[in-house]
């Protein structure tokens, strides 16, 4: 009898390709749009061999693959489990909003003070990007793309790789609250909202005010996420 666990019940995907990208890569992004769109739900059972029967790929290109997403905070290796999808706990999402909120409100900061006028405009155009994709209504894979967009142009103007590092961190162990967080009805539409009073805050050269604009979106943020893993 088949487990209720299974993949071949919660998930199965097509066999990819092995033409447009790396193997791997397109390994590593169908797991990622199965675990985003909660297909693959948290606490679940990665099996090597449901895995390679669903993609259709070697056992090699699987253990590549989740070592990748285990770097990425999506899954987590249990001893006497193996792969499953990580889950992080309430206080554990609570604990990486706060710090998301402070450190990229600081990063807002450094980007008034260090960004050239150039760089503030690409950040407009990533803020309009991200609306786009909203409107037309993507789905979250796409749209969490956009807004990561607004984050590339935002460290590049702080100027600092220690940031971006940080800031990667951040976003991996969130990733999946993240999806929830904009897949939540009205809130892609908010968070449009509050990206623009943030960079308007940026255009005036308020660095008190964009950042205090960054601590609201980010906290509005987990609170729609929380109230999901309530």
């Amino acid at each position: 009898m088949t487990s209720t666990n299974s993949l071949s019940v919660t998930w199965s995907d097509a066999q990819v390709s092995r033409v447009a990208a790396p193997l791997r890569e397109q390994v590593i992004d169908a797991l990622t749009r199965a675990i985003l769109d909660n297909r693959l739900t948290g606490g679940q059972r990665l099996v090597e061999r449901e895995l390679m029967e669903s993609l259709g790929v070697s056992r090699t290109t699987i253990r590549e693959a989740l070592r990748e997403l285990a770097s990425r905070g999506l899954i987590t290796v249990v001893p006497q489990r193996g792969a499953v999808v990580s889950a992080p706990t309430r206080e554990e999402a609570q604990d990486l909003y706060e710090v998301r909120a402070a450190l990229e409100s600081l990063i807002v900061e450094r980007f008034v003070e260090r960004a050239t006028d150039d760089q503030v405009a690409a950040l407009g155009e990533a803020v309009a990007r991200f609306a786009e994709q909203v409107s037309r209504h993507e789905d979250v894979f796409d749209v969490l793309n956009a807004k990561g967009e607004f984050y590339t142009v935002l460290l590049d103007g702080a100027g600092s790789e220690v940031y971006r590092e940080l800031v990667e961190r951040l976003q991996t162990r969130v990733h999946v609250l993240r999806a929830t967080s904009l897949s939540t009805e009205g809130r892609a539409d908010e968070t449009v909202e509050e990206l623009n009073a943030i960079f308007a805050a940026v255009r005036r050269r308020d660095a008190l005010a964009a950042a205090s604009l960054c601590a609201a979106h980010i906290r509005a943020a987990a609170k729609t996420a929380l109230a999901h893993l309530s």
